[in-house]
């Protein structure tokens, strides 16, 4: 495990891009199967998951090209494996699950021999996969090991799943552009990377209705084709960058910001005192904001912000407001909708002097403005929590330590380099 060393109290300024969305490249990279022609995906991020994944298509017969100096991958599934061999399903590997979905239109049958997990935020379900691949017409049977047959290839279907997931929608969305008619999938999830894989999709030749909807029509296609996409700006990034800049007083300015889809999130920011500006692409946050929580129109209620699947404000971004939150002067409440472990990381928060109560495992009231020391830390294994207590150590004046901070990695390329750029003081350490 890595541990960071923070020197904080320092302006964060300076002007800065940010990397690929992770996890529009994970989904990308699978839907690549679905064709045998070579197809060319640029801004790829380099991280452990994109790596693994790779590694992992090219071990089922994927020829894979990877520049990472101009971050551009190739990729070749003209000579991809008929079967998954005697292990069956690659379930334990971070983002396997999205090889479902296009492997179900390349293989005729599908082994699944190993349970499903979670991750420090939850349960991760198996069921909404299966549900979606039985409504497009696979025969799945749980005899000695969970089966999924296509040998009669995959049919248009309906389904209405129980929630928006992100990766149940990405599995329909490749499976159904393939199955022979129209499917239609309600209560999709709308994210940015869902709406970069269907725009990829529809880039090789997929008829893709309502994108960026909550309700998604596929009308199958015959076969898809090469073509050359590139990766979205990622989302996340964007908004810890842009909430750097607020916290430690300094004015940072992040190129391709996709301003399109940030309505929402600077609204976000506007109630925690912080103004975003655009120049074009190029979002702006001045220095010596006024960090100031936003009083409602409904004195007697407390000001809140609420996350859950997009078009909400994203569950994922939530901890980088509880750090800014704590930096403001006023209370607030957050509110996760999603994620039943979201604030499991608070009492570490708490240790920096933070105040914050946790009202059950969904919502805290936090009290900002308050006084805060530099202290030693324990990161949980959930990224932006681990980038939230790095935010809130680099605006304090002292040397803080983060434990178990390699979760940073997953997401964010060459992160404390780029803040290092902006003016911060970490390093790792053993």
């Amino acid at each position: 495990m890595a541990n960071l060393i923070v020197r904080g109290g320092k302006k964060l300024s300076g002007q800065i891009t940010p990397a690929g969305n992770k996890n529009a490249v994970l989904p990308i990279l699978c839907a690549t199967l679905l064709t045998n022609e070579t197809v060319t995906i640029r801004n790829i991020p380099e991280l452990l998951d994109v790596t693994q994944l790779i590694d992992l298509m090219i071990s089922l017969g994927s020829d894979i090209n990877w520049n990472k100096e101009e971050k551009v991958v190739t990729v070749n599934n003209s000579n991809l494996r008929k079967d998954l061999g005697d292990k069956g399903f690659p379930l334990g590997m971070r983002g396997a699950i999205l090889l479902l979905g296009p492997l179900a239109n390349r293989m005729d049958h599908i082994e699944i021999k190993t349970n499903i997990g979670g991750c420090a935020l939850g349960i991760r379900e198996l069921d909404p996969h299966i549900d979606v691949l039985k409504a497009l017409g696979a025969n799945v049977t749980t005899k000695e090991h969970l089966t999924v047959d296509t040998t009669n290839g995959l049919t248009g279907g309906t389904i209405w799943t129980d929630y928006m997931s992100v990766t149940t929608t990405e599995n329909f969305i490749m499976a159904a552009s393939m199955a022979h008619g129209t499917s239609t999938l309600t209560n999709a999830a709308s994210e940015p990377h869902v709406q970069d894989l269907c725009n990829f999709l529809v880039q090789m030749g997929a008829n893709i209705e309502n994108i960026g909807s909550c309700k998604i029509i596929v009308h199958g296609v015959e076969e898809l084709h090469g073509t050359d996409f590139t990766i979205s700006s990622d989302h996340h990034e964007i908004t810890t960058l842009l909430a750097l800049g607020a916290m430690t007083g300094g004015e940072v300015r992040v190129t391709n910001a996709i301003p399109n889809h940030f309505p929402l999130i600077n609204k976000v920011f506007k109630k925690l005192g912080v103004d975003i500006e655009y120049e074009e692409d190029t979002a702006i946050v001045r220095e010596n904001q006024t960090l100031e929580i936003l009083s409602p129109y409904t004195k007697n209620m407390l000001p809140k912000i609420e996350a859950a699947p997009w078009p909400y404000f994203p569950a994922d971004l939530l901890p980088l407001m509880v750090a800014l939150g704590v930096k403001a002067d006023g209370s607030i409440m957050f509110w996760n909708k999603l994620y039943e472990g979201g604030f499991l990381w608070i009492p570490e928060l708490v240790k920096f002097g933070a105040q914050a109560i946790m009202c059950d495992p969904h919502r805290i009231i936090v009290y900002g403005n308050k006084p805060l020391k530099a202290a030693n830390v324990n990161a949980p294994d959930i990224i932006r929590s681990t980038v939230a207590l790095l935010m809130l150590a680099l605006t304090i004046d002292g040397e803080s330590r983060i434990n178990n901070a390699d979760s940073i990695n997953r997401a964010h390329p060459n992160f404390i380099e780029n803040l290092n750029t902006l003016g911060a003081d970490i390093e790792w350490v053993e």
